[in-house]
């Protein structure tokens, strides 16, 4: 017994040791208006990573983050490239408009700077093939933040459907997200300003939320392009949401199953959730950890819990230090390949929704 407890400290005193004396990553932020620039700026107060620079062009708006999280003003400026061959990041962070994330890929990827940006990828196909070619050019990773990626009940459901093979063949996947709108919940107004812009965020909720659904969509079909795409957008709130959609439904037709992805402003409640058919039975997600089952036999459905640590990392910001530091091995969800699906999709329901037709995929 003594024995054990010696060697248990010794592996633990080991452990804390690796990480007390592996660097941290050092990252650069571009853009602030983004409302999930809060989690980056909360995560820095732990070790793994370093701030070493932030691109804004707000001053107004960097010095209320600086004021709210104590980040020094002068790692900030308003011109990317200055930044960057100041701070010498490894890796960027983008929170500026969608719209903005090719100017990023195109200033970071040529110096070998990894980035991170914000669901989704860009706003049109074309954008997101330019910026794979860049990263695949100056072989840096391009990865794509999703909330739902770090959700421990979608890992196990992926795991239900193709490890176990517990429901059989996917058949049909329905996913819900959305909320109460983006004005409705509070988001601040520098976020609103290009949230609601079909130039800054390419739709509105068909891109906003509408995006979760087509990543999950394509991971669980493991890669598989839809043949088509058909989508029908509304404007159920054309006094708050002029300019954009407020309620989308997307079809992706495969073909031996369908994907059906529920993307609204106008839920009574936040929601994340998703529905997983297959030939024998189902998976349910509820949130982040709770899911509800049914298998061949069963009689009525299961409870079933996911802890967290199912997911590839606890947040983005672990992942991406890990996986640059070669802790972690890549992750579908964040990955290129799967996002320039996801955009491809994105871009073809946005013309579906426009001209009432179903558009085939190349």
């Amino acid at each position: 017994m003594k024995q054990a407890l010696l060697l248990l400290t010794f592996l633990v005193t080991q452990c804390v040791m690796a990480q007390s004396t592996q660097k941290p990553v050092r990252v650069a932020i571009s853009g602030l208006t983004h409302a999930h620039v809060h989690e980056i700026l909360n995560r820095l107060k732990r070790p793994g990573l370093e701030l070493v620079g932030i691109y804004e062009t707000d001053r107004n708006r960097a010095q209320q983050l600086a004021k709210q999280y104590g980040f020094d003003m002068a790692l900030v400026s308003p011109s990317l490239d200055a930044m960057l061959d100041k701070a010498k990041p490894e890796a960027v962070l983008d929170f500026g408009a969608i719209v903005d994330h090719r100017k990023t890929v195109e200033a970071a990827a040529p110096r070998g700077i990894h980035i991170m940006v914000e669901k989704p990828l860009a706003t049109t196909y074309p954008d997101a093939q330019a910026m794979a070619a860049l990263a695949r050019k100056h072989k840096v990773q391009l990865l794509t933040n999703y909330e739902t990626t770090w959700y421990g009940s979608n890992h196990r459901a992926y795991t239900v459907a193709h490890t176990d093979k517990a429901i059989g063949d996917i058949r049909k996947i329905v996913v819900h997200d959305g909320h109460e709108g983006p004005k409705e919940i509070g988001c601040n107004p520098e976020f609103l300003a290009w949230l609601t812009d079909p130039v800054g965020n390419g739709a509105g909720a068909l891109f906003d939320f509408g995006c979760y659904g087509a990543n999950l969509s394509t991971w669980l079909m493991q890669g598989q392009k839809p043949i088509s795409v058909e989508a029908v957008t509304q404007q159920i709130k054309p006094d708050i949401y002029p300019k954009v959609d407020d309620e989308a439904t997307i079809i992706l037709t495969y073909p031996k199953a369908q994907a059906i992805v529920q993307a609204s402003w106008n839920w009574p409640f936040s929601r994340k959730d998703m529905e997983v058919y297959g030939q024998t039975g189902y998976v349910h997600t509820i949130d982040g950890t709770r899911m509800r089952a049914r298998y061949k036999g069963d009689k009525a459905e299961r409870a079933m819990e996911a802890p967290q640590t199912e997911a590839p990392a606890t947040d983005p910001f672990t992942y991406l230090a890990k996986l640059l530091r070669g802790e972690t091995k890549p992750d579908a969800l964040t990955s290129l390949e799967n996002n320039l699906i996801v955009v491809q999709i994105l871009d073809a329901a946005r013309q579906s929704a426009k001209t009432g037709k179903a558009v085939i995929l190349k």
